[in-house]
């Protein structure tokens, strides 16, 4: 198995160019299965959640063809099976996505229970909820999610809760469904907008999205097109805690600054100087780190995401820090691993108190899910010495070239297969 061996104690220098979105690829390539033709996607990230998503394409009789390394056209003419194997929907938690889709075309989907990080429950009642609106009927037996319907109709649907995935799946079902439906109380995240781009780029016609109230007028039919997902805002939000917790000077590339609000105003606030551009964001900082009181919410709130990220941050506040986690119950897991760096965090269920220390040591760590994997990679680059960051296959689910861009930042970052211990001595 692969770990990261990473040398820290070094300020990040130079420049990194941000892929195109996660959470909007996994949304995005489900989708063109409601284009029934071929689709152009650009700007793809080059990561495993991306490439499980296209084996479950492929599976399921999509022709793919690889364009570049960031570019992939799908063509969906020809897929007639409607559930995904379940080996390969396992293997991710947005899989559900292909429920919708398939809904949405056919009339019917199975899919398995999502896999992808344990975060605490991840409940479909939401999803489901609007696909029983539309008139879908469903099941859930032996782990496997069943809908089907002999006509799908627009409905005013009210979400109990938000939620960024019943929100996408929503949409996905209901843009070849007759008549208008309503989505209120839905997710405003950027890759919901984004999603809704495509779709409408593929013939749907939804308005709302970014708002509380998503309206969908159902057409008859769709079709392909070309589309370039966007930067994603959760690995620029990476880039820029990991050039300030080392006292970096970090030029970011292919970003929307206006998606990076929320986490540019905190870091901020903790000592960062922030300039924006463009298309760009530089990061440094010179002074000490400040201590900040965070709760993640949803969008436009401070991203549930950048929560561990910005608990790394804090362990070198010269104060006390709070956070409070909004969204998800089991997100402080990781907070063990920092303790054996010295770090000073105390968590009571949903908060944790975070006092800053001088420093944080060198230690061996196991990434527990993907951003807690990436915030103990920064937690490395922070620590003087060596540490080592084992199961990195959650941070390569969502993080392109994480040791090409680093070490182009300068950064002594290599990934290995070696057992620890020759490690440790081989470093000494």
């Amino acid at each position: 198995m692969e770990k990261f061996v990473i040398h820290g104690g070094k300020p990040l220098v130079g420049e990194v160019e941000i892929s195109g979105a996660k959470n909007a690829a996994v949304a995005i390539l489900p989708a063109t299965i409601l284009a029934g033709g071929k689709c152009v996607i650009e700007n793809l990230p080059n990561i495993s959640d991306v490439s499980a998503s296209v084996d479950i394409l492929s599976a399921m009789g999509a022709h793919v063809r690889v364009i570049n390394k960031h570019t992939l056209e799908i063509d969906t003419a020809h897929i007639t099976a409607t559930s995904v194997p379940n080996e390969l929907s396992r293997q991710m938690r947005a899989s559900y996505y292909f429920l919708g889709a398939l809904l949405g075309r056919f009339g019917k989907a199975t899919v398995a229970m999502p896999g992808g990080c344990n975060l605490g429950p991840r409940p479909i009642d939401q999803h489901l909820k609007a696909f029983v609106a539309l008139g879908a009927k469903d099941s859930v037996e032996y782990g496997m999610i069943s809908v089907e319907s002999d006509s799908l109709r627009g409905e005013d649907v009210f979400f109990d809760t938000v939620s960024v995935g019943a929100t996408i799946n929503a949409m996905l079902a209901a843009v070849m469904a007759e008549g208008q439906t309503v989505l209120e109380n839905v997710a405003k995240e950027p890759h919901i907008v984004d999603v809704a781009n495509f779709l409408n780029m593929m013939g749907a016609d939804v308005r709302g999205a970014g708002t509380d109230v998503i309206k969908i007028r159902g057409v008859k039919q769709m079709h392909g097109c070309t589309y370039s997902i966007i930067p994603d805002q959760i690995e620029a939000g990476s880039y820029m805690v990991a050039a300030t917790i080392t006292g970096g000077n970090v030029l970011i590339k292919n970003v929307i600054p206006k998606h990076l609000e929320p986490i540019t105003s905190k870091l901020e606030k903790a000592g960062a100087t922030i300039e924006e551009f463009d298309d760009s964001l530089r990061v440094y900082r010179t002074g000490d780190l400040e201590p900040l009181n965070i709760k993640t919410m949803p969008h436009p709130g401070f991203p549930t995401d950048m929560q561990p990220l910005m608990t790394v941050l804090l362990t070198l506040a010269k104060g006390t820090s709070i956070i409070t986690e909004g969204i998800w119950e089991n997100r402080f897991r990781y907070v063990d691993e920092l303790t054996r760096m010295g770090a000073n965090i105390q968590v009571d269920g949903r908060v944790a108190v975070i006092e800053g220390v001088q420093e944080l040591l060198p230690a061996p760590m196991r990434a527990a899910d993907l951003r807690a994997g990436a915030a103990l990679v920064v937690a490395a680059l922070a620590a003087d010495g060596v540490s080592e960051v084992d199961e990195i296959c959650h941070i390569e689910r969502g993080y392109e070239d994480i040791v090409e861009k680093l070490r182009g930042l300068g950064a002594d970052i290599k990934r290995v297969e070696k057992p620890a211990g020759v490690l440790r001595q081989a470093a000494l």
